[in-house]
């Protein structure tokens, strides 16, 4: 049965997440992290998304922000997805899909909340015992946000102008 119309909220931000298929990593190094943020990059200024938050997990990610008009939410996600994948399947020498279904998007009221959902996003890879400290791990916008960027990340960060 197809996935029924998404619910789009006038100047709404949103909390967008999306698997790995059957779970399995997306990311495999470095490079992919580098590669996903350029397409992000690339496809926010395309598709005018506004971009407040990130974490790039190796099975999946998560991206909060706000489409200017509601109706380029799908339309950002389907590019960065499609041209992640296609880099995936290609240096991998894979076929087929790479995310698990549709991506999930919930709406956020810009208020305390959206910072907390923020917080609690970059706040994954503390969760999942991959760092110490949100400020140890290098793929999400904690950095950026707190302001304790390395120059290691700098160059990349400052093209997604959080």
């Amino acid at each position: 049965m197809p996935a029924g119309p998404r619910l789009l909220i006038e100047h709404a931000c949103y909390h967008i997440t999306t698997r790995g298929n059957q779970r399995q990593p997306v990311f495999l190094d470095q490079k992919d992290y580098r590669v996903y943020l350029t397409q992000l990059c690339k496809y926010k200024k395309q598709c005018g998304f506004l971009l407040y938050g990130f974490c790039l997990m190796p099975n999946h990610l998560h991206i909060i922000g706000e489409p200017k008009v509601q109706e380029n939410l799908a339309k950002f996600m389907q590019k960065l997805s499609r041209s992640y994948t296609a880099y995936f399947n290609k240096r991998y020498k894979k076929v087929g899909h790479l995310w698990q279904g549709r991506f999930k998007s919930k709406a956020i009221i810009k208020d305390g909340y959206l910072i907390d959902c923020i917080q609690y996003v970059e706040m994954n890879p503390v969760r999942a015992g991959l760092v110490k400290s949100a400020s140890d791990y290098p793929w999400s916008s904690h950095r950026e946000r707190v302001l304790t960027e390395t120059l290691h990340n700098r160059k990349m960060l400052d093209k997604l102008t959080l």
